[in-house]
């Protein structure tokens, strides 16, 4: 299938559904005591008594890593409700929590750590990603309660990469949403996550069709990636899916036998557009730190035939013999790229659907793959020719408007990272990891909000299969219940808040003026019902059925509850209120001659909307 076209409860009453215990936790015996976390810790060895943490606790670090830790430690106190906590060096006392980087601690590995809890706590890292995971763990303790019983844990993952991956290609997902991400995903212990986006271009501003992000914009999530040990990959589809680069570029787009441009397809046998895609790659450099490029290189032919493409067989021969095979010029796009990455001290992302076996010509060796189609060329094949993989499967797939992974199913039957489309390996020797992944097939098929609602169980599946054991818990709704136990991540955001009551409303602007019932909606918009109708974004050129055409007119139209796009965010900003569509995520601009239409906001400023109550 086509990827494109494509609280928390009391601690009390959650440890009653998860181990039907008699008498609180904070009651049971240090035998029976198993802390409660996602992932779940697997080897904890009770001890006497408990830990009780107090408005007396500092954290102490003494060295460079430890204090980048609990600095950040510290902040997610604050924000969890726990209160300004001091760092400083030097000796520990009873209540304190102690981070320790201690490299020699090996068996830890590069994440791994060790909890240990009694009159102080302590956390221990090889490295100091590994101790930052284990004040994740603490975090998930103190959230059920601020008494945590005493005991140890080693806690080491079994997968390096436990990550997600969103296509923000077209659909553009506010940063708002993308940074609760990092941080959720950080306080499951996941740690990588791809971004297929636009970044606007200075170098190719024709290119800059809306929904591209600006580089201020990147540079801070980068920069909150790196506080919470997140990689954020970077990912431009290429040589397919290249439409949200190229489609203003008809030079570069790929031309068949009858003279019909393809603009999603970039002609790779052009020297101009291995030239164009690594000008990209080199301005992306600029905001995203990492050390990994995703190219997808998927779907190139999607519906087409290389017959159709003759410069592809002619390009391939030339290069590389009679013997070679369109697919080869495929294969040698992709090696250019990586070399180039290489030479820039950057590792090569791939999809596996382009590895037909029809080439004669081989993915260059330190390629990683990522599996999510069941193709001639089987996992078990790749990891026989020495590549990586990282487990992407369809069935973590959760596409707007689309097919929804089946979580519950995945977690009775125990799925791991060992379980690809069209096969499991007996070993998770030469695998990577997995990750969720998250499309906008139907851009208006459901908003960021029903998104990561959507999202949640999905995340914390995976960061327990790719983490631990993939099946802690009897049933499902015990690890539900597990999972509501430990609540959401410190610092996020209710993206859900309106701002205003439901009510009938003035809004002006200016000379602008109109009156609508304001409605908030079940997934935490409004809408707005004026006597013509319901505001909606309507015209202009459709992308992924979504009208992301910037200066198309906000109209009414017939009021419908399931249509996304009368759908707003109202959001305050100083001096009043801003109207963003919930979908196109542009804001509305009144225009000169008094008209509202959507505009991204670095191209016209939201129109600051004053609201006067009716009734």
């Amino acid at each position: 299938m086509s990827r494109y076209p494509r609280r928390r409860l009391l601690g009390v009453l959650v440890t009653l559904l998860l181990l039907a215990a008699p008498v609180p936790a904070v009651a049971r015996t240090a035998a029976a005591s198993v802390p409660i976390t996602v992932p779940a810790l697997t080897n904890w060895t009770p001890e006497q008594g408990s830990y009780r943490y107090g408005g007396a606790a500092r954290l102490v670090a003494d060295s460079a890593p430890e204090r980048r830790v609990a600095d950040t430690l510290a902040d997610d106190l604050r924000d969890a409700g726990h209160g300004m906590v001091p760092v400083v060096s030097g000796g520990a006392r009873a209540g304190d929590i102690v981070i320790d980087v201690v490299p020699g601690r090996a068996a830890l590995g590069s994440e791994g750590y060790e909890l240990r809890a009694g009159a102080r706590l302590s956390v221990t890292g090889a490295t100091e990603a590994g101790a930052f995971y284990g004040t994740r763990t603490l975090l998930q303790l103190l959230a059920q309660g601020d008494r945590i019983p005493a005991g140890r844990t080693v806690d080491v993952p079994r997968y390096a990469e436990r990550g997600v991956g969103v296509c923000a290609c077209y659909i553009h997902i506010s940063t708002p949403w993308l940074e609760n991400l990092v941080r959720e995903m950080a306080y499951h212990k996941l740690n990588q996550l791809l971004l297929e986006l636009k970044v606007k271009s200075d170098a190719h501003p024709e290119a800059n069709t809306w929904g591209y992000y600006t580089k201020d914009e990147i540079r801070r999530l980068v920069a909150l990636g790196d506080k919470y040990h997140v990689e954020i990959v970077p990912e431009i589809n290429s040589p397919g899916h290249m439409d949200p680069w190229i489609e203003n570029r008809p030079d570069l787009q790929l031309t068949d036998s009858d003279g019909n441009k393809q603009p999603s397809r970039l002609d790779i046998t052009q020297p101009a557009a291995f030239d164009y895609y690594t000008s990209l790659i080199d301005e992306y450099a600029q905001v995203f730190t990492g050390g990994s490029w995703h190219m997808g290189a998927d779907e190139y032919m999607l519906g087409s035939d290389f017959a159709k493409y003759p410069q592809m067989l002619r390009y391939a021969r030339e290069k590389y013999g009679a013997n070679a095979t369109p697919q080869d010029a495929f294969i040698d796009f992709v090696n250019r790229i990586r070399t180039y990455l290489a030479a820039r001290g950057k590792k090569l992302r791939i999809w596996n659907d382009g590895l037909t076996g029809a080439n004669t010509v081989p993915v260059a060796a330190g390629t990683t793959v990522e599996h999510w189609l069941n193709v001639a060329v089987k996992p078990s094949q790749l990891r026989a020719q020495g590549y990586s993989l990282m487990n992407a499967a369809y069935a973590l797939y959760l596409v707007r408007g689309g097919f929804h992974s089946d979580t519950k199913g995945l977690y009775e039957q125990s799925w791991d990272p060992r379980s690809f489309e069209g096969e499991k390996l007996d070993s998770s020797q030469g695998i990577t990891g997995a990750k969720i992944s998250l499309w906008p097939d139907n851009g208006r098929g459901e908003t960021e909000n029903e998104v990561a609602v959507d999202t949640d169980p999905a995340l914390r599946h995976l960061a327990q299969a790719t983490w631990g054991d993939p099946h802690p818990d009897a049933t499902y709704d015990r690890f539900t219940a597990r999972a509501t136990a430990v609540g959401h991540a410190p610092g996020r955001r209710d993206l859900t808040r309106v701002p205003v009551a439901d009510g009938t409303y003035t809004l002006r602007s200016g000379a602008a003026s109109l009156t609508a019932d304001v409605r908030r909606t079940p997934d935490g918009y409004v809408t707005l019902r004026t006597a013509d109708g319901c505001l909606e974004v309507r015209g202009g050129k459709l992308t992924l059925n979504t009208p992301l055409q910037p200066g198309v007119e906000i109209t009414a139209q017939t009021c419908d509850a399931g249509n996304t796009l009368q759908r707003w965010e109202l959001g305050q900003v100083a001096g009043g209120f801003t109207l963003v569509n919930a979908i196109t995520r542009m804001a509305v601009h009144v225009t000169g001659d008094g008209l509202p239409a959507q505009y991204p906001p670095d191209q016209q400023p939201p129109t600051v909307w004053h609201l006067a109550t009716l009734h």
